[in-house]
């Protein structure tokens, strides 16, 4: 099979032999450089692996060599790994495996040269170009900030299959081998030389250089060999048992048996040191082909592609630039307002951060101080780096110094008149062109810009809490709102390291939206009576990361309260919901930051975190005490498919602009199970017309018909039953 022909062609596909040259710089070293001339940055699309078999070709007829250095356009730019298009399109078995077959073969010719072999490299290196590094003598890394090296293939649902399984666990050993594959990592440039992942860390200027040295003789080649480790550790059964059972314990823990390509990423490296390299190659090729064709991997490329499109939106639809924010202020130093300031001066740039109460910002400045020690110590930050990022947050009792603002940004109180105020005083200070940007959860974008000069600069800019660890930012476009400042606004976010996407201004905006179904549906059922724990099971079966009720208590009950009475306010009696949060929320109970929500909370000494407890008794008072019977299936819908219902209505009303944006929202802003996909992938793969005859069952239930509105919420949408209607016609 000549699987490249089955290989998607790129648009502007490059003449045969364009993308990989053989350069001899001087006498006896070949520089095998790897630079097509289509993409910024390498892929292992077809081009270029048909021109990297034509220059093996070449190279292996060559006389008067006597070394090789394999590299990159230039020592920043090497191989961004493989086509995700390629794999995205893969629904044969045997086409998947002929792949990896393919790209082994390459590999396995490039360790098969007769002379030394030295991997340059720099920048992203990451799986295929990094399997390709593991194939030569000695890899040398260039030293910079842009520069991580690993094998990440699991976190889209498939492994190394290139001979990654394979040659990793034989050059550090099985335990090293296993904590980068399973987790997926990109290691910086010193972890990577620590682990032993690369054998010589240069500067970038330096890296031909030092490598030909290597290659030549010249230098001796640093490489650390295994010695009797490899016995007592990587061919010792015993030990290996020992390492394997550790690892799939671990493994389940996490992955709770979902993600089947970590588990078969562990039985390939565990078995790699005693297995004869050809029937390694060939196992770890076999498994490739399986996984790359599962829903798992397809649910994660979708999401990986998604991300990467998201991209995109820090630019205007013709693709110009957009100016770029490098001095903001924040007013309000909350636990938001903080947080989102601190991560602009470790992230952008300066940044003055406002508030009345001077102990919120000295809470924030210590807060922020922490979090760049803590990066110091783990030399994420370089000393000087750290120093810099921590004297780049200022703080003020008053709203002042915003003169130079490129953003003001404020997070205050969820008051419609208070958040005009505040931005009042700051465009009293900022230059006409300074982007206002709330970080409302529930207010009109429109109606905050309301009266204020410029509202075209008013835009929406919602964190979601932690900030810190939330990848999602949703940026929330106004009726005024200019496109170049929604583009400079998801430019901002991206520097900030989060993935934006662009909704429209509606109550609730997305997130909020498609929670507010889910969450109060958790709610009543705690009220007819069903136990909290099952409520909780049936949310972490289906995958989330916390079941709703938990959720509620991190949230904050008073917060969920209030943005529910916003979402009714807007959607009417689909989106009314029981008032028991209200009434917990009068009562004090306000979930973890006052001690007790659902559940009651401790402080871990040693953290200083909340640690949950059992259910608080003042809560479970509230209980029902006659529940229906309710079977686990029907349990978990009633909780999923109310989500999945109203993030149909916001794609079918255009909050969103496409389903590709509406996944990624869901699984990165709310924790949609992954390997889902996110909630209109979840359609598709149960089936719409399943899905639409399930909901009208939940819709019929008793105590659905006897509730206000809530027959409403399990209506399938029109967009749900169109989709239900078009599967149903194809021929089987």
């Amino acid at each position: 099979m000549n699987v490249l022909e089955h290989m998607p062609a790129p648009e502007n596909e490059p003449a045969p032999g364009t993308c990989v040259r053989l350069e001899r710089p001087e006498a006896g070293l070949v520089l095998l450089r790897l630079d097509p001339p289509h993409r910024k940055l390498a892929v292992f699309d077809r081009p270029l692996m048909r021109d990297f078999a034509l220059a093996l070709d070449e190279l292996e007829r060559a006389r008067d060599v006597r070394a090789v250095v394999v590299t990159g356009k230039s020592p920043t730019s090497f191989v961004a790994g493989a086509d995700i298009d390629a794999i995205s399109g893969l629904a044969d078995v045997e086409l998947a495996t002929a792949l990896a077959r393919f790209g082994q073969g390459l590999f396995e010719r490039v360790a098969r040269l007769p002379w030394p072999k030295v991997a340059a490299v720099g920048g992203p290196v990451p799986g295929g170009a990094f399997e390709l590094s593991l194939a030569c003598d000695a890899i040398v890394l260039a030293e910079l900030k842009s520069t991580r090296i690993g094998l990440p293939e699991t976190r889209l649902g498939i492994l190394p299959g290139w001979g990654g399984c394979q040659r990793l666990p034989r050059r550090v050993g099985v335990p090293t081998a296993l904590a980068a594959i399973l987790t997926g990592k990109l290691y910086t440039p010193r972890e990577a030389l620590k682990l032993g992942l690369v054998d010589r860390l240069c500067a970038p200027e330096n890296l031909l250089r030092i490598a030909s040295d290597i290659a030549l003789g010249r230098s001796a080649n640093p490489r650390r060999e295994r010695g009797a480790k490899s016995w007592l550790v990587d061919r010792n059964p015993l030990a290996l048992a020992v390492i394997g059972n550790a690892a799939r314990k671990n493994l389940h823990k996490q992955t709770k048996g979902r993600y089947p390509a970590p588990s078969r990423a562990l039985e390939l490296v565990l078995a790699a040191p005693g297995t004869p390299p050809e029937r390694g190659l060939a196992n770890e090729a076999s498994a490739l082909g399986e996984l790359a064709v599962g829903p798992v991997c397809k649910s994660l490329v979708a999401l990986f592609q998604g991300s990467e499109a998201a991209k995109k939106l820090a630019k205007l639809p013709d693709g110009s630039d957009v100016r770029t924010v490098a001095r903001a202020g924040v007013i309000g130093g909350g636990v938001m307002g903080g947080a989102i300031a601190g991560l602009f001066a470790e992230r952008v740039g300066s940044v003055r951060l406002c508030d009345l109460s001077r102990d919120a910002l000295d809470a924030a400045q210590a807060a922020h101080l922490a979090r760049v020690e803590k990066a110091r110590k783990k030399r994420i930050l370089e000393p000087h780096e750290a120093r810099a990022a921590a004297d780049r947050l200022e703080t003020s009792t008053v709203i002042a110094g915003l003169a130079r603002a490129d953003l003001v940004l404020e997070a205050v109180a969820e008051k419609l008149e208070v958040k005009r105020a505040v931005f009042a005083q700051a465009a009293a200070q900022a230059r006409p062109d300074t982007i206002l940007a709330t970080n409302t959860s529930s207010l009109s974008v429109t109606a905050i810009a309301q009266g204020l000069p410029h509202p075209e600069r008013v835009v929406g800019m919602h964190f979601f809490n932690p900030v810190h660890a939330m990848p999602l930012v949703e940026i929330v476009r106004g009726r005024d709102t200019a496109p170049e400042v929604v583009a400079a606004t998801a430019k901002l976010a991206l520097a900030l390291g989060k993935t934006p996407v662009v909704v429209a201004d509606v109550a609730g905006f997305l997130v909020n939206r498609v929670l507010g179904p889910y969450l109060d549906e958790a709610v009543r059922l705690f009220q007819l009576g069903i136990a909290p724990e099952r409520i909780e099971r049936a949310a972490l079966d289906f995958g989330l990361p916390m079941g709703p009720l938990e959720l509620l208590d991190e949230v904050g009950i008073d917060i969920a309260a209030h943005a529910a009475t916003s979402l009714h306010a807007a959607y009417g009696e689909r989106m009314r919901s029981s008032p028991l949060a209200g009434e917990l929320a009068a009562a004090g109970i306000k979930g973890k930051k006052s001690g007790a929500g659902f559940f009651t909370y401790t402080t871990d000494p040693k953290t200083g975190r909340a640690r949950k407890g059992a259910l608080n008794p003042a809560v479970a008072a509230r209980a029902g005490t006659n529940a229906p019977t309710l079977a686990d299936d029907m349990l978990r819908d009633r909780l999923a498919l109310a989500l999945v219902a109203e993030a149909a209505r916001c794609l079918e009303e255009g909050v969103v602009a496409s389903e590709a944006e509406l996944d990624l929202a869901t699984v990165f802003g709310m924790g949609f199970p992954p390997f889902e996909g996110g909630a209109l992938r979840y359609v598709r793969s149960r089936g719409p017309a399943q899905v639409v005859e399930r909901l009208a069952t939940l819709g019929d239930l008793p105590d659905v018909r006897a509730r206000d509105g809530a027959r409403e919420r399990f209506e399938a949408c029109e967009l749900l039953r169109g989709l239900s209607r078009s599967t149903s016609k194809r021929p089987s």
